[in-house]
């Protein structure tokens, strides 16, 4: 049922799956991967933070409670 059915593979598909599991072995630290690092893994976490404690902030406000405390 399933005979002469084989599988073509794509070369640029193969080449990408290569890549990505020996991406650990060619990883270089570069100015832009630091500054990518440190976007999403400090900034963009205390933005989120900051926004979220400053509407729990402006509810208590509204509801005449005094602010609570985080951290």
């Amino acid at each position: 049922m399933g005979s002469g059915m084989e599988v073509n593979k794509n070369k640029f598909i193969e080449d990408w799956r290569t890549a990505r599991e020996n991406l650990e072995l060619s990883f270089r630290w570069t100015r832009r991967n630091i500054a990518i690092a440190g976007l999403f893994g400090i900034a963009v976490p205390i933005l989120l933070y900051k926004g979220i404690v400053r509407e729990f902030h402006m509810q208590d406000e509204d509801w005449g409670r005094p602010p609570r405390k985080f951290m």
